[in-house]
């Protein structure tokens, strides 16, 4: 398993988020406008693969932002097929350690309180439940709600650098 930070936001790479977007939600967001979030100040995102030795076959991806002292995932997802190997903890420990690193205290993300593999991992991994929002996410004819959660960030967090 590997990550890679997502080179600068290019046609090629937002294609490729774009299209794996799709694979994970009935919603996806399309190439320009993931390259207008990773353009925005503070953005951030990472891709992982199973076993590529680059990163030109993402199996999932992460997208976050800092400012103001937090973070934010604004979207994370695995691959149907390679949903549960682990590349979701892959990648909010790259998130949560590239957050860390830029000086946030607190990395926050929405989840629909239907996924509950979702939420199995998050709380694993330490988010707590912060809020909720009713009837945010569309499901058909009905709506479910989001539930608002926080990773408290460890405030020193210092590059590790090996001898």
């Amino acid at each position: 398993m590997t990550v890679f930070p997502v080179p600068v936001p290019d046609d090629a790479s937002a294609q490729r988020l774009s299209a794996l977007h799709a694979e994970c939600f009935n919603e996806a967001w399309d190439a320009a406008a993931i390259a207008r979030l990773l353009s925005m100040p503070g953005a951030f995102a990472y891709w992982a693969a199973e076993s590529a030795e680059t990163g030109e076959s993402p199996d999932g991806f992460v997208l976050a932002r800092t400012g103001g002292g937090e973070a934010e995932i604004l979207t994370i997802c695995v691959r149907p097929a390679a949903r549960a190997a682990g590349l979701g903890r892959v990648l909010l420990a790259a998130a949560a350690a590239h957050a860390a690193a830029a000086g946030a205290g607190s990395l926050f993300l929405e989840v629909a309180e239907d996924n509950i593999p979702a939420l199995r991992l998050y709380e694993s991994f330490g988010f707590s439940l912060v809020g909720v929002r009713p009837a945010y996410y569309e499901r058909g004819s009905s709506r479910v709600a989001a539930r608002t959660l926080k990773l408290d960030l460890p405030r020193d967090a210092a590059p590790v650098i090996n001898p």
